[in-house]
């Protein structure tokens, strides 16, 4: 006799109402195609695309949730153009499924504005975290001051826009408004309108400025202008990303799958809780020596929460501050802190990771390691190499269907 397990049951209990669902011929989701996408988008504030495949049992175990979920958000949200939740079979619908660059099943994406956002929805798969989600969403991205005092004791955190408008029923404003719905994750908005903001603007038109924390590499001018096409969509949305969108971001096991899928390698600093002059310190080196680096995401990652990693490395966090890459693949360990001070020295241990040579030294150290069946300790001012650990933060099999594809080895 057969002993099922609770994924199972779900399973088959995700089938059985999805053909009740097919049966009574209503559904609440909206089936979407290369044919009907683009109207979609172009015609709803918000929207919300599962891809799946009918043989995948995670996307099994998410219809009926996801088809109730749709239904609780258009109950919520009746008035057209608000939000749809829609699902692209990923089997039938091949030329999506490479726009979109699936890797797993399901993938949510989400479209806010006609933009795919950079961020998929990765939160749990419940009725109630869908609508909530949606609530969020679709709710007003930009607080508004109702006096200067308020303006002036604003927290600026890692940085705000700041909105100084006539009046909300402008052209302008509804454009600033799409962009903080897009980039709402990213930065945190504000605005003020008519007399209070008289003397924060040129007479008889809008301004918007950002204001920065001057510690943070990239916001080292504290208030910039913004000097461009107040009604272009493009030109804004480019404009806040670049500047307040930080140079190094903090990795949290939150975020990590999500930074993961970004597909570049990490530049990991771990530091001590107690001690965070070394951030500082390390975003000052990548601010001078790789302010136009592409190639990898720089991260801080705080020593405590991350300890298996470092550990593996073989450090504790006595030796903190550390930093490594994790190419996902390997990790190498850059071997003096105190070379960032170089300049050139982080850059070149970045340079040395996609010309090969972090990896050609690990294959020769293994060899060697191998001929005298013993370890042999690396030379002081050679990398230490072991196998990734941030690997195991990337998309789960035990929460989607995996797809295979090849990657290059760093």
């Amino acid at each position: 006799m057969k002993v099922f397990g609770s994924l199972d049951v779900l399973y088959l209990l995700a089938i059985l109402v999805s053909l009740l669902s097919l049966v009574a011929g209503n559904s609440s989701v909206v089936a979407v195609t290369h044919e009907n996408l683009q109207g979609i988008i172009d015609s709803n504030e918000l929207v919300l695309l599962s891809f799946y495949t009918d043989w995948c049992r995670f996307s099994q175990i998410l219809q009926p949730i996801f088809e109730e979920a749709a239904a609780k958000v258009l109950q919520k949200f009746p008035e057209n153009g608000r939000v749809i939740l829609g699902k692209i079979n990923c089997d039938t619908e091949d030329i999506l499924t490479d726009q979109f660059d699936i890797l797993k099943y399901p993938t949510i994406k989400i479209i806010r504005n006609g933009l795919v956002g950079n961020q998929e929805y990765r939160g749990q798969r419940s009725v109630e975290a869908f609508l909530q989600f949606v609530e969020k969403e679709l709710s007003d991205p930009i607080n508004e001051f109702h006096s200067i005092d308020e303006l002036k004791n604003v927290d600026v955190g890692y940085g705000i826009v700041i909105g100084y408008f006539t009046s909300k029923d402008h052209a302008e404003y509804d454009n600033y408004r799409r962009v903080a719905s897009l980039l709402r994750n990213d930065c945190r908005f504000l605005v003020g309108f008519g007399d209070l903001t008289k003397d924060l603007r040129p007479p008889g038109k809008n301004a918007l400025i950002f204001r920065g924390d001057p510690s943070i590499p990239n916001h080292k001018n504290q208030y910039s202008e913004y000097l461009g096409n107040m009604t272009s969509f493009k030109e804004l949305t480019f404009w806040i990303d670049k500047t307040c969108v930080p140079l190094v971001r903090e990795i949290t096991f939150d975020n990590a799958e999500e930074l993961s899928e970004e597909g570049l390698p990490f530049v990991l600093l771990f530091y001590d809780k107690d001690d965070l002059s070394p951030i500082q310190e390390f975003k000052n080196a990548i601010q001078s020596q790789m302010e136009n680096e592409t190639r990898v995401i720089f991260l801080t990652a705080e020593g405590e929460a991350f300890k298996h990693p470092l550990f593996h490395l073989g450090k504790s966090l006595s030796d903190l501050p550390v930093i490594a890459i994790d190419s996902f693949m390997h990790m190498y360990l850059f071997p003096r802190y105190q070379d960032i001070y170089d300049p050139g020295s982080l850059k070149k241990f970045i340079d040395d990771l996609f010309s090969g040579a972090l990896h050609y030294n690990y294959h020769v150290d293994l060899q060697a390691k191998e001929d005298s069946e013993s370890i042999i300790d690396p030379a002081e001012d050679q990398p230490v190499v072991h196998e990734s650990k941030f690997k195991d933060l990337k998309p789960s099999k035990h929460r989607y269907t995996l797809v295979n594809r090849t990657r290059d080895e760093l």
